[in-house]
């Protein structure tokens, strides 16, 4: 494996490395929001097939980690908007 190789490996696990300990609905809400911009807790859940409750503590066990920011969506200022920060 070539050193650029190796260095980007190592920088995407690290990237990770905030979400590793938390439970794997929390790591698949993480992994969508890494598929998308920005994503509303319904669209997580419509995405993950969790559900809207599982996806709420998932998210807040990320904001935890500083690994998902929210902010009100201009749409609709009911909901919010998750964003990946890793």
């Amino acid at each position: 494996m070539s050193a650029t190789v190796a260095a980007s490996t190592q920088e995407s696990s690290d990237r990770w490395e905030p979400v590793r300990e938390l439970p794997p609905s929390a790591k698949l809400v993480a992994k969508e929001l890494d598929r998308h911009e920005q994503l509303t807790q319904t669209q997580l859940a419509d995405a993950t097939l969790l559900s809207t409750r599982t996806v709420r503590q998932a998210v807040s066990r990320l904001e935890d980690v500083g690994a998902v920011e929210s902010r009100v969506s201009f749409r609709d200022a009911r909901k919010q908007l998750y964003t990946l920060t890793l």
